[in-house]
């Protein structure tokens, strides 16, 4: 549950964004903060994010200092090993370097309130967010409102099971779509595929017109 309502800010972005990770609307107030959102949503390590989640007393600062998102871990599934709450704030660099002086002080608060929980905290900029993986998560988040039939999608798979269980995303289209009709059918429903883990890629690697898809460990 949120501390603190993000207001309408009609000199920035502001709004909501739908997570599934979460299952419920999460409201950002810059474009940074929600692609990152979008990173903590396909981040399999990830097992929820809260935003706006507490607020940290400050001295001089009568409404104290409130972070953007509050980051819970799933255990590593190998050593069964769970990572700290991380505790984030999200800043592009310009304003981090601008408002140096400004926001010492929260900072300094925010390592000492995170080192009494056992959490810690972090800083993310636009270098950090704005990668490979965020424009093609950006490109494959287009795809999340179709519905495919659960017999095509077992199809693609099928085919990729049949190539070895990896396949290039045109050597798919080829065998799928003969005509452009086809086409047009098909190749929503492979990058929904893609979108929900029925197939999986190299998300940090940029796509290009053909991009190498594999099953999901196991399913090979």
């Amino acid at each position: 549950m949120p501390v603190r309502k993000i207001p309408k800010n009609y000199l920035g972005v502001t709004g909501g964004y739908s997570s599934c990770k979460n299952d419920d609307m999460s409201s950002f107030e810059s474009l940074l903060e929600k692609e990152y959102m979008l990173l903590l949503d396909f981040d399999d390590t990830v097992e929820k994010f809260e935003e706006q989640p507490v607020t940290i007393p400050v001295p001089g600062i009568p409404k104290g200092y409130t972070p953007d998102v509050l980051v819970h871990f799933w255990p590593d599934p190998m050593s069964g090993e769970v990572r700290k709450p991380r505790l984030v704030e999200i800043k592009s660099t310009d304003d981090l370097e601008r408002n140096k002086a400004k926001y010492a002080l929260k900072f300094a608060e925010a390592e000492k309130y995170v080192a009494e929980r056992g959490w810690e905290f972090h800083i993310a900029n636009e270098k950090e967010i704005r990668t490979p993986r965020l424009a093609n998560l950006k490109f494959l988040r287009e795809y999340r409102n179709i519905e495919p039939a659960e017999a095509d999608l077992y199809k693609i798979e099928q085919l990729v099971g049949v190539a070895g269980g990896r396949a290039s995303s045109q050597t798919l289209l080829a065998q799928l779509a003969p005509t452009d009709d086809d086409r047009l059918y098909w190749l929503p429903i492979l990058w929904h595929a893609v979108l929900t883990k029925r197939l999986v890629c190299d998300l940090d690697t940029p796509f290009s017109d053909d991009v190498m898809l594999h099953l999901p460990s196991g399913l090979t």
